[in-house]
This record gives C-alpha cells, sequence and structure tokens, in this order.
C-alpha cells in the first residue's frame, strides 16, 4: 500500500537545499561581474586611490572570488549577511524590518485575488461563452496586458487624488507613522494588539488601493486557470452523473469539483503567492510601501550588493518554500503522487 511517510519530505527538503545552495552560486557570481562600484559607493567617487584600496582590502574585494565565496558562505551561516551601505545597519536588520511590509501586502493580494479569481473562473466555466464567461476574459486579458504601475499611477491620480475614497502613499498617515509598537512588523496586526483602531483603519485605508493593484495581475491568472480547471473537469463522467442524479451546481462544485482541481490550484495559487512577493517591487515604488522591493530598489541604486544578494536570497528562497509546501500538498492531496514506501 501506498503511503505518506516522513522519507519523502526529507527527499523533497534534500532537493530544497540543494536548490539554495545553487541560487546562493549563481547570485553571488552575478552580484561580482555586475558593473557596479560598491567600494565607490562607500568611500565615494572623488575618494584618493589609497582611500580604494584600503575600502576594497576591508570588503575583501581583492580576493579571489572563491575565497570571497567562502566568506561570504561561512559569515551567511552564522546569520551574518553584512552591512549595508545606505543605511549602515546590518543588512539582516535591514530585511526584518522591510520584509513584514511587502508580505503583508501580499497576502492581502493575494486573499483578494484568491476569494474572486477562483468563484470567478468557475462562473465563467458553468457558462461558457456566454456575457460572463466573455467578460471574465476580457478581465483576464487586461489584467495580464497592462503593467502594474500604469495601474498604480491611475489609482492613485483617481481613487486618491480625485476621489480621496483610499490613503495615499506609505502605509499609513504621516502623523500616525511609528505611533504602534513593531510586535510583527505587520502593521495591521501590531495596531489591533496594541488596541490602537485609529492606527489600524488608516492602515486598511492605505493598504486597499495598492493590495488591489497587485493583486489584479493575479486575479487575471488565477481566473484563467480555474476556468480551464473546471472546463476539463465537466467533461468528466462523474459531473454527467451527477447531474443526471439532480445535484445542484453547488453541490457538484463544493462535492467533487473542487477535490479534483485541488492541486493544481494550489500550484497556481503557490505561483501568485510567490510572483506577488516579486512583483511587489513595482507596487512599493509607486506607492512608497516599505517593504524588501523598495529597500533593494534604493541599494541596486548605489550597487549596495551585500542588500541585493541578500534581498535576492530571500525573495528566492521564498519562491522554493512555495514550491515544497506545494510539493507536500500534492502528497496530501493526490495519493497517485505518492511513492512507494521504502
Amino acid at each position: 500500500m501506498k503511503e505518506f511517510t516522513l522519507l519523502e519530505i526529507i527527499k523533497r527538503l534534500q532537493q530544497l537545499l540543494v536548490s539554495m545552495f545553487a541560487l546562493l552560486v549563481v547570485t553571488f557570481i552575478i552580484g561580482r561581474v555586475l558593473p557596479n562600484d560598491p567600494v565607490g559607493a562607500v568611500v565615494g567617487e572623488l575618494a584618493d586611490p589609497a582611500a580604494f584600496e584600503a575600502m576594497r582590502q576591508k570588503l575583501g574585494l581583492d580576493l579571489p572570488v572563491y575565497q570571497q565565496f567562502w566568506i561570504y558562505l561561512t559569515s551567511l551561516l552564522h546569520g551574518d549577511m553584512g552591512s549595508a551601505i545606505l543605511t549602515g545597519n546590518p543588512v539582516t536588520r535591514d530585511l526584518a524590518q522591510a520584509f513584514p511590509a511587502t508580505f503583508e501586502l501580499a497576502t492581502f493580494a493575494v486573499i483578494i485575488s484568491t476569494v474572486i479569481g477562483v468563484p470567478l473562473g468557475m462562473l465563467a466555466a458553468f457558462h461558457r461563452d456566454s456575457w460572463i464567461d466573455q467578460c471574465a476574459r476580457v478581465i483576464s486579458l487586461v489584467g495580464s496586458s497592462i503593467p502594474v504601475f500604469w495601474f498604480g499611477v491611475v489609482g492613485l491620480v483617481i481613487f486618491y487624488a480625485a476621489l480621496a475614497w483610499v490613503g495615499g502613499p506609505g502605509r499609513v498617515d504621516t502623523y500616525l507613522d511609528g505611533m504602534v509598537e513593531p510586535r510583527t512588523g505587520l502593521l495591521l496586526v501590531d495596531s489591533l494588539l496594541a488596541g490602537d483602531t485609529e492606527t489600524f483603519w488608516n492602515a486598511v485605508h492605505h493598504i486597499i488601493l495598492p493590495a488591489c493593484i497587485l493583486a489584479y495581475s493575479a486575479m487575471a491568472y488565477i481566473t484563467r486557470m480555474t476556468r480551464s480547471f473546471t472546463l476539463e473537469q465537466l467533461n468528466q463522467d462523474y459531473v454527467t452523473a451527477a447531474r443526471a442524479k439532480g445535484a445542484s451546481g453547488t453541490r457538484i462544485v463544493t462535492r467533487h469539483m473542487l477535490p479534483n482541481i485541488a492541486v493544481q490550484l494550489v500550484t497556481v495559487l503557490a505561483i501568485s503567492y510567490g510572483n506577488l512577493l516579486e512583483g511587489a517591487v513595482v507596487t512599493e515604488i509607486v506607492f512608497s510601501w516599505p517593504g524588501i522591493g523598495q529597500y533593494m530598489t534604493n541599494a541596486l541604486m548605489i550597487g549596495d550588493m551585500n542588500a541585493i544578494l541578500a534581498g535576492t536570497l530571500i525573495i528566492g528562497a521564498i519562491f522554493m518554500l512555495l514550491n515544497f509546501i506545494t510539493d507536500l500538498a500534492y502528497l496530501m492531496l493526490d495519493p497517485r503522487t505518492r511513492e512507494v514506501a521504502v
């Protein structure tokens, strides 16, 4: 009998570690061959050659690449990603402060895109070639075609500047910035824990527009894929049999169809969530959102390779972790993917 075993988890965990090490190697090499000058960013372009050479030695850039990689790897294993040029703080501290803002924004967006995208895709499939289906196709096409930054700028002009329905750039209004003690880094959660309802609703007012803008592209993808999965299932014999027995559309979806497309939906949602974390970069710039995307953009402008490498590794590791979780979901949801226990 095929069983879900600990061996399967260990095997996939090993694959995750190998992939993360490969990502580390590739990222480090790219960081060293890019035409940037981290030394100049530290000491300034007008510094004398002696200062340049001293800083090169301090940063270890005078060593062979393999020695630089070994030093970086050993430091990374001890939790040290170096210091950021822009802030002078350890990169780990900067990322710990910036990542929760990105996580909050992307999580809010994936909830919106899932709640709207999955039902819309199913509804379009059930009413194939109707006006509902045509509207869903147009919505998906627009969301997949138009850049996020354009939606962001137009959204700010219409809903913030003209109608004043939502908050402007930033996570809260300036007078509320820093009023809540950062316990988790998630402003919505921290404001509730502190009992500060004013800050909470102000934060909701600010996150709605960037989250909806970010969610639109993901919703387009989720809607399109859900429609495709549902159409495939509608042609199966079990759906025909359920309809012949007089089962309602709701029962067919909840009791029969969803379990059969659950694995596929898990993959789509995991990919969407990873893309939202990565795609938040553009949204954060447009909305001055103090997340990891804006942090990495500022670091890239001055050639701060410690910050760039660390941010890239974090995003890459999240993608791999999501794939790992998806694999585990496969094993639990679909017995056909399980291997025979050895």
